[in-house]
């Protein structure tokens, strides 16, 4: 049976492959060849995937940079009549692309927004990963500057669940080097990259020995990165006295947070992960 679109005009939020185009699924296909227009985060890139699979239909922009006044003009559309469906450059849209305003504003105009699921980047790496998938969190890109990202970091250093991360391929060693002061160098990691394409690599290990991996293999600094990081097994707890905090207080004085949390470590022999999260947080 081949699939059709609603009878109501409506938003469809379309999955496409993130790598092999065999993933792509027969109801997407379909959906995309029937919907009046597709929005697609960038045009020229969808438009090989659209020729692949001899769809004509035609295409508008909806990317970061003008999403805030482009949803407007496809709301318009439905409203008028026509149906759109929303792409992205690889994988399911939303998930750290742009989408959101779009999908949530045709919610409140009571405009049916249709799901067509497809691959997700981080669903597929946690599928294959060996980590725990019952219960898992999904945080995306970290911040691009280090200390913004360490900050970041700090917020999960009690997580117990999966963690999943995106990164792009020129900080990925910069990120696990940040996790191991974090979560420690034995923490379990798991690096997916170029999921579903031909130089697709899964590797499991130490988040230490993963960072040496890493920089013995040039070749696997390449491509899309999801990073899946093991939950604590130890919820730590901060047992920081006054006489502690007084210290590391000195230390912010005139040091960097991370010097100040590893000084602040030696000084009274406790764990520095809990002195940077303070000092980050409360006295930056």
């Amino acid at each position: 049976m081949t699939p059709t679109l609603s009878q109501l005009p409506s938003l469809y939020i379309v999955a496409t492959p993130i790598g092999n185009l065999g993933d792509m699924s027969y109801r997407a296909i379909e959906i995309l060849k029937q919907v009046d227009v597709i929005a697609t985060e960038d045009t020229r890139h969808s438009a090989r995937l659209l020729k692949h699979f001899d769809i004509a239909t035609p295409m508008l922009a909806l990317h970061e940079h003008n999403e805030a006044t482009q949803f407007k003009k496809i709301l318009l559309r439905i409203q008028q009549g026509q149906s759109v469906a929303l792409i992205s450059d690889a994988g399911t849209p939303l998930v750290s692309d742009p989408g959101y305003r779009l999908t949530h504003e045709a919610r409140k105009l009571n405009i049916p927004v249709i799901p067509i699921p497809g691959s997700c980047a981080a669903i597929t790496a946690l599928s294959a990963s060996g980590l725990p998938s019952d219960r898992f969190i999904f945080e995306g890109f970290l911040p691009a500057k280090q200390n913004a990202r360490l900050q970041r970091l700090t917020t999960f250093d009690n997580e117990t669940r999966t963690m999943i991360f995106y990164e792009a391929p020129h900080r990925v060693l910069s990120t696990l080097k940040d996790m191991i002061q974090i979560f420690g160098e034995n923490r379990h990691v798991v690096i997916a990259r170029e999921l579903t394409k031909l130089h697709e690599t899964i590797h499991d290990d130490s988040l230490s020995d993963a960072v040496i991996w890493l920089e013995n293999n040039t070749e696997q600094q390449r491509g899309e990165f999801v990073i899946l990081v093991e939950g604590s097994t130890k919820i730590k707890k901060s047992v920081l006295t006054d006489e502690d905090i007084r210290i590391l207080k000195i230390l912010l004085e005139s040091l960097p947070t991370k010097q100040a949390a590893s000084l602040a470590a030696k000084i009274t022999g406790k764990n520095k992960n809990v002195f940077y999260k303070i000092g980050a947080q409360t006295y930056r």
